[in-house]
């Protein structure tokens, strides 16, 4: 019921909207949804911890985006992969769940560190279908986390749809590659 509520909810949305096709769906929790544009503003939570460590200037997967991150966010994300799903589902795979436990660690071992799961789809589909699909599968990757004992406040959930292609081929190789979830850390806000 909580599913088909966010769909209807992101369809009212993208009604309202006009469709637009730089639109992007991000969800706090299981409760809320809410839309934001890219207006250059980043939904990333890029806050020093208090330390004083060097920062500098990275290029998220938004690239007109520019974040000022801590350097050693930047490399604990570069030991991060990309989770990838079948076509059409948003159930993890083995595969899936062993990437998922190597972000649990992750951030069980840096207390500071927050993360948003982006949710991505291949083009096939409706941006509507896409936007929702991406949803549930970052929010079955959160779920996933809370479940490895990571507190729900620490993961944020985005869905981006078909609409930040990692390959923009058209064949079943290149869907493959944007069926995904990208997580993106970043230092928790003090």
């Amino acid at each position: 019921m909580n599913r088909i509520l966010t769909a209807v909810m992101l369809a009212m949305l993208l009604v309202i909207s006009g469709g637009c096709s730089q639109k992007k769906v991000s969800t706090i929790d299981s409760s809320s949804v809410k839309a934001s544009t890219d207006s250059g503003k980043s939904t990333d939570k890029a806050a020093d911890s208090g330390k004083k460590i060097p920062t500098e200037s990275i290029t998220s997967l938004d690239k007109d985006q520019k974040d000022t991150v801590p350097a050693y966010v930047k490399e604990l994300q570069s030991r991060l992969q990309d989770i990838y799903f079948d076509y059409d589902k948003y159930t993890l795979s083995d595969d899936a769940r062993t990437k998922t436990r190597m972000l649990s660690d992750l951030l069980t071992k840096n207390n500071s560190l927050t993360v948003t799961i982006e949710g991505h789809c291949d083009e096939r589909g409706t941006n509507e279908y896409n936007l929702a699909l991406g949803d549930r599968r970052s929010k079955a990757v959160k779920e996933y986390l809370v479940a490895l004992g990571i507190l729900a406040s620490r993961v944020e959930v985005i869905s981006y749809g078909e609409e930040k292609p990692a390959c923009s081929e058209s064949s079943e190789a290149c869907w493959a590659k944007n069926r995904r979830d990208h997580p993106v850390l970043s230092a928790a806000k003090q």
